[in-house]
């Protein structure tokens, strides 16, 4: 998934939708650099991309590109399926699409010094024209693909390629809608996964902090005695 349904998919708070934003620019292992909820974004970011990748329906969205654009279709569903989100946003959110994009653009604005580099240059572009929003209309999903088109080689397959979209729009948007609500459902679970375990951590934690008190104590009374 891209941008904005990694954005919607987060638990919404400021860190949780931070760490979704960060997970295509932050590779590797995961260090105490990040708070924990912004740390449960970027791994919420990967277990959905790893959730996407093995789902049928998005195997079958990837299936319609075919030709000299097949080996970038991955890419192209990802973006696709943020027009379509965007599109039908008032189905799956109760907060207006114009309110949930200022807020990211708040958060990769007010925290723009914790980005990746590449990152950090981008916020303020992605604001300004309100990248995520403009999804929802085919002609800025194609400027967006030919944006990521120009970073790779030259005269790559990739430029031009919305016209895969408007060739095949009601068969991606019929798999778009088959596949999202699964995908809810599965951020869900890890949201109530990871709410578990900070709890059972949080308790422990308070466990090993009573425990360091109680040794105190009794320390102290026999010094007492």
């Amino acid at each position: 998934m891209n941008f904005l349904a990694h954005a919607f998919l987060s638990d919404g708070t400021a860190d949780g939708l931070l760490g979704s934003l960060l997970g295509d620019f932050v590779k590797g292992p995961l260090d105490d650099r990040y708070r924990p909820a912004v740390r449960h974004g970027l791994v919420l970011h990967r277990r959905v991309d790893t959730f996407t990748d093995a789902h049928p329906v998005v195997a079958g969205s990837r299936a319609r590109i075919v030709g000299t654009r097949r080996r970038y279709a991955g890419i192209l569903v990802d973006m696709f399926y943020d027009h379509f989100l965007a599109r039908h946003w008032d189905d799956y959110a109760a907060e207006p699409l114009d309110c949930f994009t200022r807020r990211i653009y708040a958060v990769l604005l007010a925290h723009r010094q914790e980005l990746p580099e590449r990152l950090q240059r981008i916020a303020p572009s992605i604001a300004s024209s309100d990248w995520l929003g403009s999804y929802r209309e085919i002609a800025a999903t194609g400027i967006a693909v030919d944006r990521l088109g120009q970073r790779l080689t030259r005269g790559n397959a990739l430029l031009g390629s919305v016209d895969e979209l408007v060739r095949n729009y009601e068969w991606f948007e019929r798999d778009f809608r088959r596949f999202l609500p699964d995908l809810i459902l599965f951020a869900r679970e890890q949201d109530e996964i990871w709410q578990t375990e900070l709890g059972s951590r949080e308790a422990l934690n308070k466990s090993c902090v009573r425990d360091r008190g109680d040794l105190g104590r009794g320390q102290e009374g026999e010094d007492a005695v």
